[in-house]
C-alpha cells in the first residue's frame, strides 16, 4: 500500500489543478528548466503508440537489466501502487524518493499550474538524475506531441499500432491520432514504426524528417512452426536473424520494436539474452495467465476494439477444456460496442460490475444493455468488480478459463481479489 506521506502529496495534486489532462509543453518545460532537468544528458527512448507501449517497455526494460544497464523506466497508468510508474534498475521508486521529489518541484514551480501526469514526469525526471542512471525508457501518457513526456529529445522514437481511443483530446480519425503520436519524432532521429498498417503515420513521420525503420520493412518476424523468428537490422545496416521464440505472452511486433531500439542504441540483445528474458516475459495485465485452483484467468487491460481484437486472437490460439467467460467493464467515454463486438460469441457468460468509487465508469446496467442488443446470452450485473469476480468464480468448474478485461481499474481490482482467494488456500 501507498505510504499516507504519498498518498496525500497524490491526492492533493488530483484537486491542485482544475483539468485532470492539460495537452500542452509549456508549463511542464518551464518547471524542467528550472530544475535543470533540460536537456537530458543520457540516451532516451521515448514510447507512444495506442497499444503496446507497455509490453515494449517490458521488453526493453527485462533486456537492459540482462546487459547490466541501469535504466530509468517511466511508464502510465498503474495497476495497484503508484511507484510502480517510476522504476530505476528494475526496482519500484521508494515513497520517500516520490515525496522529496514531489516537495521540490512544489518548491520550483512558484505560480505555474502543473497537472497530476506533469507533476509526475517531472518527479520521474528528478529521480533519474538522481540516481544516475545510464539510460531513459520514457512511455507517453497521451498522444504525443503535447503530452509532457515530449520535454524530452529521444534519443530513438518508438511508434507501436494505433487505433481509436481518447478522440475527445487526439482526433476523431486514425489520421489526426497518427498525427499526435508521430510528434514525438525529431529530424534525423530513429523513428521505429512499429504498426503494420499505419493509416497516415508514414506521411506524419517523413514530415519530421525522422529516420524510419518499418516493421516488416528494416525489422519484423517470420512464424516458424510454432513460433516466431525476429530480424532486424544491425548498426552495419545488414540484417540480423535471431533464433525462434516460443509461448510468448507479448506480441511478436512489440518485441521486435524493443530489439530494433536496442540495436540503434548500440546495446543489441544476444541471441542468449534473448532465449534467457523474451520467453519469460510477463508484464502484470498484459496476457496475463494465471490459475487458481484449477481454473485459468486471464487478465489483459485491452480498453478499446483493437485491444480486444488482439486478446481474441490470443484466446483463440490458446483453447482451454471447459468454458471461456467474462469479467467487464470499463470506461464511459471507450467504444464498449466496438468492444463486445470485437469479442464476438467467445463468452458463454459476462459478469459485469458497477464501479461506485470510479466515476469515469460506465455502469453494469449500460454494458448489460449493449450486450442484449448484440445478443449475447448469459449476463451478470454485480454492484461492484469484487462481487462481479466472485460471482463468475462461483459458476467455474475444473477447467474453464476466467478472461478479465475493460480497464486498468478492472485488471487492478482482479489482481487485489486474486491475491486474496489464493491467500484463503
Amino acid at each position: 500500500m501507498t505510504e499516507p506521506a504519498l498518498a496525500a502529496w497524490l491526492a492533493r495534486l488530483e484537486a491542485l489543478y482544475p483539468q485532470p489532462i492539460q495537452l500542452g509543453l509549456d508549463r511542464v518545460a518551464t518547471v524542467a528548466n528550472t530544475l535543470g532537468l533540460l536537456p537530458v544528458a543520457v540516451p532516451v527512448v521515448t514510447v507512444a503508440g495506442t497499444n503496446g507501449k507497455g509490453s515494449v517497455v517490458a521488453a526493453l526494460e527485462a533486456l537492459l537489466r540482462r546487459r547490466g544497464v541501469c535504466a530509468g523506466v517511466y511508464t502510465s497508468p498503474h495497476l495497484l501502487r503508484f511507484n510502480e510508474r517510476i522504476r530505476i534498475d528494475g526496482e519500484e521508486a521508494t515513497d520517500t524518493e516520490i515525496v522529496a521529489a514531489l516537495e521540490e518541484i512544489e518548491a520550483a514551480r512558484g505560480s505555474v499550474g502543473l497537472t497530476y501526469f506533469e507533476f509526475t514526469t517531472l518527479a520521474a525526471l528528478l529521480l533519474f538524475r538522481a540516481r544516475g542512471v545510464a539510460l531513459m525508457v520514457l512511455e507517453v501518457g497521451l498522444g504525443g506531441r503535447l503530452d509532457a513526456v515530449n520535454i524530452v529529445d529521444p534519443t530513438v522514437a518508438v511508434i507501436t499500432s494505433i487505433a481509436l481511443d481518447h478522440q475527445e483530446w487526439l482526433g476523431d480519425n486514425l489520421d489526426q491520432i497518427a498525427r499526435e503520436k508521430a510528434g514525438i519524432l525529431r529530424p534525423g532521429i530513429p523513428a521505429l514504426v512499429a504498426a503494420t498498417e499505419p493509416p497516415g503515420l508514414l506521411a506524419a513521420v517523413a514530415a519530421s524528417g525522422a529516420r524510419t525503420l518499418r516493421l516488416e520493412t528494416e525489422f519484423g518476424f517470420t512464424a516458424e512452426g510454432t513460433g516466431w523468428r525476429p530480424w532486424l537490422q544491425n548498426s552495419a545496416g545488414a540484417r540480423r536473424t535471431l533464433p525462434v521464440l516460443e509461448n510468448l505472452s507479448l506480441l511478436p511486433a512489440n518485441i521486435c520494436a524493443a530489439l530494433q531500439a536496442l540495436e540503434l542504441l548500440e546495446l543489441p540483445a544476444s541471441d542468449a539474452d534473448l532465449l534467457a528474458v523474451v520467453p519469460t516475459l510477463q508484464p502484470p495485465g498484459r496476457r496475463q495467465r494465471l490459475r487458481l485452483a484449477q481454473m485459468e484467468l486471464v487478465l489483459d487491460v485491452a480498453h478499446n476494439p483493437a485491444a480486444v481484437n488482439k486478446l481474441v486472437e490470443f484466446i483463440d490460439a490458446s483453447p482451454c477444456n471447459g468454458k471461456t467467460i467474462a469479467v467487464f467493464s470499463a470506461m464511459a467515454d471507450k467504444d464498449i460496442e466496438a468492444m463486445i463486438a470485437a469479442a464476438g460469441e467467445r463468452f458463454a457468460a459476462w459478469f459485469l460490475a458497477d464501479q461506485p468509487d470510479n466515476p469515469r465508469a460506465a455502469s453494469a446496467a449500460c454494458i448489460a444493455g449493449l450486450l442484449r442488443e448484440a445478443g449475447q446470452g448469459m449476463i451478470s450485473v454485480s454492484k461492484n468488480l469484487r462481487q462481479a469476480l466472485a460471482r463468475a468464480r462461483s459458476v467455474m468448474a475444473p477447467g474453464d478459463r476466467l478472461v478479465v478485461f475493460g480497464s486498468f481499474h478492472t485488471v487492478a481490482a482482479a489482481m487485489k481479489w486474486l491475491a486474496k482467494e489464493q491467500g484463503k488456500g
